[in-house]
C-alpha cells in the first residue's frame, strides 16, 4: 500500500489554520488578562469598601487611599490634598510604588500647597485649576500628572491625584472613573467623620445643657416661703433648656440663713422677677449672676432704688462685655406693715388688684434697663396693701405670646384674666393657673412658646 503524501509546508490551508488558531490563543490570552485585571480593580475596590465601613479612625482609611488610586489605575503613585478649616490645601497622605522615589514628588506637593495656602491667603477662596498648575510646574514635563475632585454636598474638599514619569500613560475615561470612585468614597469617609464629631459635639452640648437647666432649677426657688399674712405662688416655663427669666424671695436678714432658724416669716422679704433679654445658656448665666449679687446687695438693707442701682453699677461691665440688658422689678413687702416698697428698671410693671376698691393699678417707676447706663438712678415708691389685695409679676412672655394666626396675648387680655379669677376670688395658686391655662388656651394646644414665662403672685391673707 503506498503511504498518503504528507502536506507541503507551503500548503496556504494549513497556514490558515494555525494563524486562526493562534489568534483564537492570543484573544482568549487577551480575554483570560482582562478579567484578571478587572478581577484585580474589583478586589481592590471592595478592599477599599470594607476599610471604610470597618475603620473607626479617619487617618487610617485615608493612608490607604493615595495607594488605592494608585493601584488601580497602574500609576507610579498617589496623592491626596485636603483642605484645612481656613480653606488652604495641605498634603494629607503620599503613596509611591515600589521601585519609585517619593523625595522629589514629596518635595514638589509640600512646596506648591504651601505657596498655593500663602498666594490664596488673601484670594478669596481655593481655586483647584491653579493648585494642579502648581504642581504640574513644580513636578516638570517628566512626570504627568492627574487630579479629581473630593466633593461633600456639592463642595470640593481636597483632591486626589495620581502621577507617573511613563510618558505613554494616558489618562483615560476608565482611569478617570476608577479615580473618581476612590475620591468619592474618601468623600463618604470625611463625611461620616464629621457627621460623628457632630453627634459627639450635640451629646456634649445636650449634656451640658441639661446640667445647666439642673442648676438654673436649683437657683429658681423649689417652693415659695411662709410669710406671714401672705399667700404665694410662682412658676416659671423655659422656651428653651435654659431660660432668662429670673425670680426670687430674698430675706433681708442674715438670720433667715442660719441653720437654727431657717424661718422668720414676719421679716420684711424681698420679691424680685427679672428678665434677661435674650434666651439661652448666656441668658441663663446672667440670670445666675443677677441671683447671687441681688441677694448679697439686700442683705445692706438700703432702699429699693439704691438696690438696684448698686446692682446696675455692679453688672454693668459684664453686661456691656456681652451686649445684653435685664429688666428688673425689686419690692419688698413688710408683714407687720403691709407695706409693700418697690423700684422698677424697665420691666413689665406688675397688677395690683384692690380688693376694696376692686380695680387694677400698675405699679411702676421710672427706671432704665440694667447694664444701659452705669450712672442710672431710679426711684422708690410704696403702696399700703389691705385685706384681700392681690399682686401679680410677670414677664413679657405672656404677653408676647402669640398664636397660629399671629395675634399677640397682650397686655389687656393679660389684664383681663388676671381682674376675673380676682374678681371669682381665686387663691394665688388657682389664679396661677387660671393665668398660664388662658395663655395655653390662646397660643393653641401642642404649640411651642417664643419666650420665657414667669409668675409670681402674691396675695394678702
Amino acid at each position: 500500500m503506498t503511504a498518503a503524501p504528507l502536506p507541503h509546508p507551503s500548503n496556504p490551508d494549513l497556514a490558515s489554520t494555525r494563524a486562526e488558531a493562534t489568534a483564537v490563543a492570543g484573544l482568549k490570552e487577551v480575554v483570560a488578562r482582562l478579567n484578571r485585571e478587572q478581577n484585580r480593580i474589583q478586589n481592590l475596590l471592595s478592599s477599599l469598601g470594607f476599610a471604610l465601613r470597618s475603620f473607626n479612625n479617619l487617618n487610617q482609611f485615608l493612608e490607604i487611599v493615595p495607594l488605592m488610586a494608585a493601584r488601580v489605575t497602574d500609576a507610579d503613585g498617589g496623592a491626596l490634598v485636603l483642605l484645612r478649616p481656613d480653606g488652604q490645601p495641605r498634603l494629607e497622605q503620599l503613596h509611591c510604588q515600589e521601585g519609585h522615589a517619593c523625595t522629589d514628588i514629596r518635595r514638589a506637593l509640600e512646596t506648591a500647597t504651601r505657596q498655593m495656602s500663602q498666594r490664596e491667603a488673601g484670594a478669596g477662596g481655593f481655586q483647584p485649576g491653579i493648585l494642579d498648575q502648581h504642581l504640574q510646574d513644580h513636578l516638570g514635563e517628566k512626570v504627568q500628572l492627574f487630579g479629581t475632585p473630593i466633593l461633600i454636598k456639592n463642595q470640593e474638599r481636597g483632591r486626589l491625584y495620581i502621577f507617573s514619569d511613563d510618558l505613554d500613560y494616558g489618562w483615560t475615561g476608565t482611569r478617570r472613573k476608577l479615580v473618581q470612585l476612590v475620591a468619592d468614597q474618601t468623600a463618604v469617609a470625611i463625611a461620616n467623620q464629621e457627621m460623628t464629631n457632630a453627634l459627639r459635639q450635640k451629646e456634649r452640648l445636650d449634656r451640658e445643657l441639661e446640667i445647666a437647666s439642673e442648676i438654673q432649677d436649683h437657683l429658681l426657688p423649689r417652693h415659695c416661703p411662709m410669710i406671714w399674712g401672705v399667700n404665694l405662688a410662682a412658676s416659671c416655663k423655659t422656651a428653651n433648656r435654659v431660660g432668662g427669666d429670673y425670680y426670687d424671695f430674698i430675706p433681708t436678714t442674715y438670720a433667715q440663713f442660719s441653720g437654727e432658724n431657717t424661718v422668720l416669716p414676719a421679716c420684711p422679704w424681698g420679691i424680685v422677677i427679672g428678665d434677661v433679654m435674650g434666651k439661652g445658656v448666656p441668658a441663663g448665666l446672667i440670670m445666675t449672676m443677677t441671683r447671687g449679687m441681688l441677694r448679697a446687695e439686700v442683705l445692706n438693707r438700703h432702699s429699693p432704688a439704691q438696690i438696684v442701682q448698686h446692682l446696675n453699677q455692679v453688672m454693668y461691665a459684664d453686661l456691656e462685655n456681652s451686649h445684653r440688658f435685664l429688666t428688673l422689678f425689686y419690692s419688698e413687702y413688710n408683714p407687720k406693715t403691709q407695706m409693700l416698697s418697690y423700684t422698677n428698671a424697665a420691666h413689665h410693671p406688675p397688677l395690683l388688684w384692690q380688693a376694696a376698691t376692686r380695680s387694677l393699678l400698675k405699679l411702676d417707676t421710672w427706671g432704665m434697663l440694667i447694664g444701659l447706663d452705669i450712672d442710672s438712678v431710679y426711684e422708690d415708691a410704696e403702696i399700703q396693701l389691705a385685706s384681700g389685695d392681690t399682686v401679680v409679676y410677670f414677664t413679657d412672655g405672656f404677653t408676647d405670646a402669640m398664636n397660629q394666626a399671629g395675634d399677640r396675648f397682650d397686655e389687656e387680655r393679660f389684664n383681663e384674666a388676671f381682674e376675673w379669677a380676682c374678681e371669682q376670688g381665686y387663691h394665688s395658686q388657682s389664679i396661677l393657673d387660671h393665668l398660664f391655662g388662658e395663655v395655653a388656651t390662646f397660643v393653641g394646644k401642642g404649640e411651642t412658646y417664643g419666650d420665657d414665662m414667669t409668675l409670681v403672685v402674691l396675695q394678702v391673707d
